[in-house]
């Protein structure tokens, strides 16, 4: 029996070139020059930390880390931006990293697939939902629809068997 597993995974290693090549785009920015500006990223604490000396240098360099994301096919919906905190003369801001499925949003994505009409099986397995039916077209039009929906993070589809 066809099935499909619908996840919502953080490719570590695309954030971290990102962040890298934003690394290496304030070093050769005229405007950031003899300015202490960083980015670093916790894969642990799955946070983005950006420090700066003004707000519009942290709001610039998140930017240019959502401009390297894009290029490297990093949906941006992945990230959860907390508010700016002063702190002597530097700004920083936390961001922090939607990895997986939470079970709200499981529940979401699985109320949405029902009320579709689309007659499938659809059932929460911790951090993933778990699709089955007898025909691969209706696990396709599944994955249409949601590709459609807004869930507030990255969708991936998945563990696609027949």
């Amino acid at each position: 029996m066809p099935s499909l597993d619908i996840v919502s995974e953080l490719e570590l290693f695309e954030l971290n070139h990102a962040v890298q090549n934003t690394q290496k785009e304030i070093q050769t920015r005229f405007d950031f020059r003899g300015k202490e500006i960083s980015v670093e990223l916790n894969e642990k604490a799955k946070e983005i930390k950006i420090k700066g000396e003004s707000d519009l240098q942290v709001e610039n360099v998140l930017a240019m880390l959502e401009n390297h994301m894009t290029k490297r096919k990093v949906d941006i919906q992945s990230l959860d931006a907390q508010d700016m905190a002063a702190s002597g003369k530097f700004i920083t801001q936390t961001i922090k990293l939607k990895d997986g499925l939470d079970s709200d949003t499981a529940k979401k994505i699985n109320k949405a697939i029902k009320e579709s009409g689309i007659k499938v099986q659809a059932s929460i397995q911790g951090d993933k939902i778990r699709v089955t039916d007898k025909k691969r077209d209706t696990l396709q039009q599944v994955m249409a629809f949601l590709k459609e929906q807004q869930f507030g993070l990255p969708l991936q589809f998945n563990n696609f068997k027949d």
